[in-house]
This record gives structure tokens, C-alpha cells and sequence, in this order.
């Protein structure tokens, strides 16, 4: 009797670690490469803007001077661009109000965001998501969900004069599926990297 306690007792300690060890991270894994008390930490301490796109971090396209990727792209690239996947989440750098949530030409669908804690700030997220989740004039929390970013091919836009190789509208001066962020001081174009 006791023999097949014991067997049966390391069975279950076998059991309960293959579990453990293989299938609990499956259940806590997200689409996010950090905690949430990863972002919970940086929301409190302050330090600086909330990255608006978590886990995503390569930058494809950098702020200044360089070579226009595409038909209608300005050589002179007023902010970054963040490459990631159709749908993934964007999240607001900053508490403030949104002022604009529409088409922006070259930016495809755009949102702009004026922020409280300074003035004369504001930043602008394109090639989004047509399917906005903010509108004009919803207040905003730093950290907050606030779009998803778009498709690289858009349609019902009147007179969209972007187009990919193929004839197909773009959402904007856009070779891809990315966030392209910029960021003002009094009307001025920065490099948005010295935020972050």
C-alpha cells in the first residue's frame, strides 16, 4: 500500500511540474513584451513619456533629414516612425485633449493630442485605424488605449492621391503598417526621442 502511495505521490509532483513549467506561461502570456506592472510602474514615477507602443521598439525611420520612402513622403521627416502590426494598441504619451481625429493627408487617419502639463506641447499619431476610439475633445490619461494602428491600404477617402506599387490607396505617404509620431513645441516640429 505504501509503495503505491509513494508511486502515486511522485506521479503527481511529476504531473504538477510539467504543468507548471510548461503550460502556466502560455496563461499569462500577452501580446505586450512587459507586465502590466511593468507600465503600472512607469505611469507613477513620471519619468519622462509613456512609450505609445509597448514592446515595440525598433525605429524605422528616424527624426531630420533623410531619403522620402515613398510618393508624396517629405525628405525632411518631421518625427519617427514605429513599425508594428495592423490592430496593435497606441497608447497617449501624455495626459491631455484631443483637438483632431480625421484624415491628415500624407498621415492617413490622424490623431492629435495637446497636452495639460505642458501648454505649448502637442503630439500627433497617423497612420491609424480609421475605427477611432477617441474623438475630438475627449480628455485623455497618460498610458491611455487611444487608437490602434492602421491598415497599410485604405478606401473611401475622396481624392486620396496616395497609392501603393500596385494602384491601391494607402493610408497616407505610407509603405506599411507603422505609427509615425510627432511631437511640436509651439508649432515646432522635435525630435521626439529627447521625450522618452
Amino acid at each position: 500500500m505504501l509503495k503505491a502511495f509513494n508511486k502515486c505521490f511522485i506521479f503527481l509532483i511529476i504531473f504538477i511540474f510539467v504543468i507548471c513549467f510548461l503550460f502556466v506561461p502560455i496563461f499569462y502570456s500577452t501580446n505586450s513584451a512587459y507586465s502590466d506592472e511593468y507600465y503600472e510602474e512607469l505611469l507613477l514615477s513620471g519619468d519622462g513619456f509613456f512609450w505609445p507602443l509597448p514592446g515595440y521598439t525598433y525605429i524605422s525611420s528616424y527624426f531630420g533629414k533623410r531619403e522620402s520612402p515613398t510618393s508624396g513622403a517629405s525628405s525632411y521627416h518631421s518625427g519617427i516612425d514605429i513599425p508594428a502590426s495592423n490592430g496593435t494598441n497606441i497608447y497617449a504619451v501624455e495626459s491631455g485633449t484631443i483637438t483632431f481625429a480625421s484624415w491628415g493627408a500624407g498621415g492617413g487617419y490622424t490623431i492629435v493630442l495637446e497636452l495639460d502639463k505642458y501648454d505649448n506641447i502637442s503630439v500627433s499619431y497617423c497612420h491609424l485605424s480609421p475605427n477611432y476610439i477617441v474623438h475630438r475633445n475627449d480628455y485623455v490619461e497618460k498610458g491611455q488605449l487611444i487608437a490602434h494602428v492602421g491598415p497599410k491600404n485604405v478606401y473611401g477617402i475622396n481624392n486620396n492621391p496616395y497609392k501603393d506599387s500596385n494602384g491601391n490607396p494607402t493610408n497616407g505617404a505610407t509603405t506599411g503598417c507603422h505609427l509615425h509620431l510627432t511631437i511640436k513645441v509651439d508649432g515646432k516640429a522635435v525630435n521626439p526621442l529627447e521625450f522618452f
